[in-house]
């Protein structure tokens, strides 16, 4: 069984030796009890980034983690700025639109405005870009390091609503932490 065969699951690491391959327990979550719940998820995710530094590798477990931990979402992952631009990085889901320019779509609007942006119908956001026709609501948030902009987290679900003020809360804690473990390293190298 893994994390999509229990849409309210996500995956524990197991302590493991240096060098040793990582497995992990099926823990369940709820999100009955969200600022529970995102902070135990949190603590799932600093443990699994733990003593990694690489931007890719950690987008790459970050976004996988999310898209088994929270329920009805159908896309979790990464924009990351290039050239004045949103290029896509490691998600979960559906093919996603390759580039996406700053004050364009929910992602573009998010970076431009470095702030996190919850759109509860994107078929009423203006100049909404749908990479994935069943997406009805998205939360989009920026990942900003002292150096600026390094991208954003982008989050779709196929229900309108499903994001609220928790799940923003909760996402931005998650962000935070994904740039403590890697971000903040990527921003002094380049992508």
């Amino acid at each position: 069984m893994n994390g999509r065969d229990c849409p309210h699951a996500i995956l524990t690491p197991r302590p493991r030796a240096q060098n040793a391959s990582m497995s992990y327990a099926v823990t369940r979550y709820d999100f009955r009890d969200k600022p529970r719940d995102y902070a135990r998820l949190r603590d799932e995710l600093a443990s699994l980034l733990a003593g990694e530094r690489d931007l890719i590798a950690n987008a790459a477990n970050t976004a996988a983690l999310i898209f088994a931990a929270l329920p009805d979402v159908n896309w979790a992952g990464f924009y990351f700025l290039k050239h004045g631009e949103l290029v896509v990085g490691p998600f979960q889901g559906k093919p996603a639109c390759v580039r996406i320019a700053l004050g364009r779509g929910v992602c573009g609007t998010a970076a431009a405005q470095r702030r996190t942006l919850l759109v509860p119908d994107v078929h009423q956001f203006p100049g909404h870009i749908a990479c994935d026709a069943a997406s009805r609501s998205e939360i989009v948030v920026p990942l900003i390091a002292a150096e600026g902009l390094l991208g954003v987290l982008d989050i779709d679900s196929p229900l309108p609503g499903r994001f609220d003020a928790a799940d923003a809360r909760g996402l931005e804690s998650l962000a935070s932490q994904f740039m403590a473990d890697a971000g903040q390293a990527a921003t002094r190298a380049a992508l």
